[in-house]
C-alpha cells in the first residue's frame, strides 16, 4: 500500500548508512558475526534465485483468485488458499486469526464530460467514498492544483465539483511525489465540502496512468461527506486545459458507492519454530487484500509470494534458526490496516518477544536492501548482515519508513525493516487495473525472496537480540495510505 517511505529509486547518498553507524557490537564484531553466516547466506540466495516457487505462488494467487478487496468472497478464497499452501509447504502452527474488515463496494459507476463537448470519462470512486444521489449529479468543475488555490476560491466552489489537478512526479522522484500528492486523495473531500463543493475529483496518483485511473483509500473527518473519485492523468490534464482557456466544464458523476457493515476476515499465520528460543519471534509480513481491480500483483501479491516462499526455502534447506520465524499475511491493509491493528491488540502481551519484524509491501522492482526508521543502535550490524546480499545488489540499509502493517508493532519496541526495491515503475500500475502478473519480473521476485529469507534467517539466528526502546505509535493521521499526513 505502498504506499512506504516507499520512495522510488533511492538517492545514492542514502544507499547505505555510514561505516561509523552505531552498533552495540562494534563494526568489526558485526562484520565478523556476518561472516559466520556467509555459507548459509550463499545457500539461501542460491536456492532462492534458482527456484520458481514464488512465481508459482503469485501466479496461483493472481490468475486463479484475482483482486481481493476487503469484505469480498475473493479475499476469503485467498485466505483459504494461503492457509492451505502453508500446510502443503510443511509449515508449523498454520492457523487463522480473526479480524473484522471494512466492506465498501463501488457499484456500477460512470462519468462523462457534458460541456464544452460530450466525452465519457473512465473513473474510479475512492475507497470509502459515499455515493452520489440516485441518478448521479451534474455540476461545473472548479480546477485547482493545491489546497492554497482552493482556499483562494473559497465559496466560489459552492455547488461545483472540485478537481485537484496536481501532477505527480515520476522516475527517481516518484516516492516523494507520491507523498506530496497523497493528501489530495485522502483529505480532498474534507477540504472542499465545507466550502459547498458537491463532489471532488482527484488526478490519479501516478506520473503515467496510460488511460487507467488509480484508486486508493480516503477518509472523512468532517460532518459533511461528499463523493470522491479519481480521474486518469490524461483526463485531469484535459479538464485543466479547458478550464485554463476559459471554457465552462460540466461533468456528470454517477457513483453508487456505499459502505456496508464490517465483515469477518482473518490474518493467516505460519511458523518455523526456533530450536533454542522458540518464544522469541522474527516476523515476516505482507498483506493479502488488494483493491477490486487488476490482480493485486504488485500490491501486495508479490509481497505475499515472497513471504511464503522465504519460509518455504528456509524449511526446504533444513535450516532451523534459534528463534521462531513467523509469517503473517495480514487482512484489510488497504482500508485502514485492520488486520495489523487487530494482531497488535491480540498479541500485546507478546510484543516484547518479537525481536524484529520485516515487511514486503512495495512491489518488486530490483531489490536494493532494507529500509528502517532512522539510525537505530543495531543499524551497523544490520548493514553488516545486508552485506551478505551484495552479490545480488541488495546490500543497502536505508533510513526510511519500513511499512504500514509492522508499524503497529512500534509500541512494543520491535525493530522494523521493510524490503527496499527500485520503485521507478511501481506507481505506473499502483492501485489500477494494470496491476497484473505480467508486470512482475520473475528474476526480481526470486531476488526478493533471497534478500528477505537471508536477512530474516540471520536476525532470527544471531546469538543476541537487537534492542530498541518502545515508541508510542503515531496518531492514525500519519499513515502512508489511509491518512491525512503521509509519513516523512
Amino acid at each position: 500500500m505502498i504506499r512506504r517511505p516507499r520512495s522510488a529509486t533511492f538517492p545514492l547518498s542514502i544507499l547505505a548508512l555510514s561505516a561509523g553507524a552505531a552498533c552495540h557490537r562494534g563494526p568489526s564484531a558485526a562484520e565478523a558475526l556476518a561472516a559466520e553466516y556467509r555459507e548459509t547466506a550463499d545457500r539461501i540466495v542460491t536456492a532462492s534465485v534458482n527456484g520458481g516457487g514464488a512465481w508459482q505462488k503469485l501466479s496461483d494467487l493472481t490468475d486463479e483468485i484475482g483482486p481481493r478487496i476487503s469484505g469480498s468472497p475473493s479475499l476469503d478464497r485467498a485466505i483459504a488458499w494461503a492457509r492451505d499452501t502453508f500446510v502443503k509447504d510443511g509449515q508449523a502452527r498454520v492457523h487463522l486469526e480473526a479480524a473484522n474488515v471494512p466492506h465498501w463496494v463501488r457499484g456500477d459507476e460512470s462519468a462523462a464530460i457534458l460541456a464544452p463537448f460530450s466525452r465519457r470519462l473512465p473513473i474510479l470512486a475512492l475507497g470509502g467514498s459515499v455515493g452520489t444521489p440516485p441518478g448521479g449529479l451534474t455540476a461545473e468543475v472548479a480546477v485547482v492544483s493545491s489546497f492554497e488555490e482552493l482556499a483562494v476560491l473559497g465559496d466560489k466552489v459552492r455547488g461545483k465539483i472540485v478537481l485537484y489537478n496536481h501532477p505527480m512526479q515520476g522516475g527517481p522522484e516518484a516516492g516523494p511525489g507520491y507523498r506530496e500528492a497523497l493528501p489530495f486523495r485522502v483529505t480532498g473531500a474534507d477540504r472542499a465540502a465545507p466550502l459547498g463543493a458537491v463532489a471532488v475529483l482527484v488526478r490519479s496518483l501516478t506520473a503515467h496512468s496510460l488511460g487507467a485511473p488509480h484508486t486508493g483509500w480516503m477518509k472523512y473527518a468532517g460532518k459533511i461527506k461528499i463523493p470522491a473519485a479519481t480521474l486518469t492523468v490524461e483526463d485531469a490534464a484535459l479538464i485543466g486545459r479547458l478550464a485554463a482557456r476559459g471554457d465552462e466544464v460540466k461533468v456528470h458523476l454517477d457513483l453508487p458507492a456505499q459502505t456496508l457493515p464490517d465483515v469477518a476476515s482473518s490474518n493467516v499465520v505460519a511458523e518455523i519454530r526456533g530450536r533454542e528460543k522458540p518464544d522469541e519471534i522474527v516476523v515476516i509480513a505482507a498483506h493479502l487484500d488488494s483493491w477490486d481491480l487488476g490482480q493485486g500483483a504488485q500490491d501486495d501479491g508479490s509481497g505475499v509470494a515472497m513471504v511464503m516462499e522465504s519460509l518455504a526455502t528456509i524449511r526446504r534447506l533444513g535450516l532451523m534458526p534459534r528463534r521462531t520465524l513467523r509469517a503473517i499475511l495480514f487482512t484489510g491493509e488497504e482500508e485502514g490496516r485492520r488486520g495489523a491493528k487487530q494482531y497488535a491488540a491480540d498479541h500485546r502481551a507478546e510484543l516484547g518477544k518479537i525481536v524484529a519484524a520485516f515487511e514486503c509491501d512495495a512491489g518488486i522492482g530490483a531489490p536494493l536492501g532494507f529500509v528502517t526508521d532512522g539510525v537505530p543502535a543495531w543499524s551497523g550490524e544490520a548493514r553488516a548482515f545486508a552485506g551478505l546480499l551484495n552479490p545480488i545488489g541488495a546490500g543497502a540499509i536505508i533510513p526510511a519508513f519500513p511499512g504500514e502493517d509492522i508499524d503497529e508493532l512500534k509500541g512494543g519496541g520491535v525493530p522494523r525493516l521493510g524490503l527496499a526495491v527500485d520503485l521507478g515503475h511501481y506507481f505506473d500500475v499502483h492501485h489500477s487495473a494494470a496491476d497484473t502478473l505480467d508486470k512482475i519480473d520473475p528474476a526480481n521476485l526470486s531476488r526478493g525472496v533471497a534478500a528477505l529469507a537471508t536477512m530474516a534467517y540471520v536476525v532470527a539466528d544471531r546469538p543476541e537480540r537487537w534492542v530498541e526502546p518502545p515508541v508510542v505509535p503515531a496518531d492514525d493521521a500519519g499513515t502512508w495510505d489511509d491518512a491525512a499526513t503521509p509519513r516523512p
